[in-house]
C-alpha cells in the first residue's frame, strides 16, 4: 500500500507543478522558479516560529508572502535599477535562501526542521505521515491531502484565468492593452508557485519541485500545438515520472525523489533528440 501512496503523492506533485510550469516555460521565467522554490526558506521558519509547529495553513502562509516578494523585488531590481534579469534573480534569491538557511542554524534547537529533508526530500516516508482524527482514526499521508487540495486550487485558478493567463503570456503589451490585470496575474502566478513549493517541500523537497516546475512544461512545450495541449502533456509527463521513477529507484536502490528527477530528464532528451533528428515537430500557436 505505501508503493501506491508514494507514487499517488509523486503524481500530484507533478501535476500540480507542470501546470504551473508551463507558463513559467512560455513566460521566459523558469529560473524564477528555481527563486521562487529557494527564496521561501525564511518563510517556512517564521511561520513555524509563529505557529509553533507545521501547520499546513501558516506553512503555506509565510511561504506565498515570501514568494511574492521575492518577485516584486526582483521586478523592482529590473524595472527601477535596470539590473539584468539573471543578475536581478540570483542576488534575490539566494540572499532569502541563505537567510532562511541562517535561521535554521541559529534556531536549529527548536526548529523540527531538516536541511536534507527541505532541499533533498524524502518521498519514500511520506506515507508514514498520516493525517489522524481525534478519536485516532487515519485518513491517509497528509502530503495526499495537501497536495490534493494544492492541485485542486491550482485547477481552479487556472480554469478561472486560463484568458488571461493565456494572452498575458504570448503577449502582456495586447494583454494590457485588452483590459487585463497583467499584474495580477503574475503575481497570482508567482503565489502558486509559493504555495505549490513548500506544500511539497517535505515530500519530495526543494530539487525535486524544480525539476516537475520545469522539465515536463519543457519537454511538452516542444510538442504541443496550442497551450491547452501544453498542459494536457506536461501534466501526463509528470504522472508518468512519478511510477516510473519508483521503480527505477526500487530496481537500482537509489532515492526516488532522485529517480524521479531522472526520468523526468530523459524523457526531456529523448524528445529533444527525436525532433532534432526529425522524427516529430510541432507548430507553436494558441
Amino acid at each position: 500500500m505505501n508503493d501506491f501512496w508514494v507514487i499517488l503523492i509523486g503524481v500530484l506533485v507533478a501535476v500540480s507543478c507542470s501546470t504551473l510550469g508551463c507558463f513559467l516555460v512560455l513566460r521566459r521565467m523558469a529560473m524564477l522558479g528555481d527563486a521562487i522554490s529557494h527564496a521561501v526558506l525564511p518563510g517556512i521558519v517564521l511561520a513555524f516560529l509563529w505557529a509553533g509547529d507545521r501547520n499546513p495553513f501558516f506553512m503555506l502562509l509565510g511561504a506565498s508572502i515570501v514568494g511574492l516578494l521575492t518577485t516584486f523585488l526582483i521586478q523592482t531590481l529590473q524595472s527601477s535599477l535596470k539590473v539584468q534579469a539573471d543578475a536581478a534573480i540570483g542576488l534575490i534569491f539566494t540572499a532569502f535562501f541563505s537567510v532562511g538557511v541562517i535561521l535554521i542554524a541559529r534556531l536549529g534547537g527548536n526548529l523540527d526542521l531538516d536541511m536534507d529533508c527541505v532541499l533533498f526530500g524524502e518521498i519514500a516516508y511520506a506515507p508514514f505521515n498520516q493525517w489522524l482524527l481525534a478519536n485516532g482514526a487515519s485518513l491517509g499521508p497528509r502530503a495526499v491531502w495537501v497536495m490534493g487540495g494544492v492541485l485542486l486550487f491550482i485547477g481552479l485558478v487556472v480554469s478561472l484565468g486560463y484568458r488571461a493567463l493565456l494572452v498575458s503570456s504570448f503577449d502582456e503589451r495586447f494583454a494590457a492593452a485588452a483590459g487585463l490585470s497583467v499584474l495580477f496575474w503574475h503575481y497570482a502566478l508567482m503565489g502558486m508557485v509559493s504555495i505549490s513549493t513548500v506544500a511539497a517541500f517535505e515530500s519530495v523537497g526543494a530539487i525535486l519541485v524544480l525539476t516537475f516546475l520545469i522539465a515536463p512544461a519543457a519537454t511538452a512545450y516542444l510538442l504541443s500545438k496550442s497551450l491547452q495541449q501544453m498542459l494536457l502533456l506536461a501534466a501526463l509527463f509528470g504522472a508518468i515520472a512519478s511510477p516510473m521513477g519508483y521503480l527505477l529507484a526500487l530496481y537500482v536502490d537509489v532515492s526516488v525523489s532522485g529517480a524521479m528527477g531522472v526520468v523526468s530528464g530523459l524523457m526531456f532528451m529523448s524528445v529533444f533528440l527525436l525532433k532534432s533528428l526529425g522524427g516529430f515537430g510541432a507548430k507553436k500557436g494558441r
